[in-house]
């Protein structure tokens, strides 16, 4: 967030928009099967993800919308598609999350996933330790990390 606010509408959320950047969540499994606070616990483990490589200012952007988001496991890719399919676009998460807390400067919005993500696969693939895996958006940049078991 590039400037704090609450109530903010679709219409004005943009203007809220500092900049972006590629966030890798990881997902674990065992944890999300508790089942008592959602996926909560599942999603934001210690050292479960990254973010970068760096963040690009919001005025680089044209269209949130319609950025291209390629995963790569091993050098397989394993998604690829915009952000017009995201389940929320930029706009509607920032409105709805300012509804019920304030949004501050310098605030992170993960926006979930494309299609393609390991459990929607069958047999779902997950990932394993030793795997590498590479997130890339043209504009931003690419974020490469590797599996590592705690």
């Amino acid at each position: 967030m590039g400037k704090p606010g609450r109530r903010i509408t679709q219409e004005n959320a943009e203007t809220h928009i500092a900049g972006l950047t590629i966030l890798q969540e990881g997902s674990v499994r065992d944890w999300m099967r508790h089942g008592k606070f959602n996926v909560t616990q599942g999603k934001n483990f210690d050292r479960s993800g990254g973010v970068g490589p760096w963040l690009v200012t919001a005025d680089e952007f044209d269209n949130y919308d319609n950025l291209t988001v390629t995963t790569r496991v091993n050098g397989e890719q394993r998604q690829h598609d915009t952000t017009a399919h995201l389940l929320f676009s930029f706009s509607y998460l920032i409105s709805y999350l300012s509804t019920f807390t304030s949004l501050q400067t310098g605030d992170i919005i993960s926006t979930g996933t494309p299609t393609g993500a390991g459990a929607r696969f069958n047999p779902p693939r997950f990932l394993v330790p030793g795997d590498e895996v590479e997130v890339e958006v043209p504009g931003i940049g690419l974020l490469r990390n590797t599996v590592v078991d705690e």
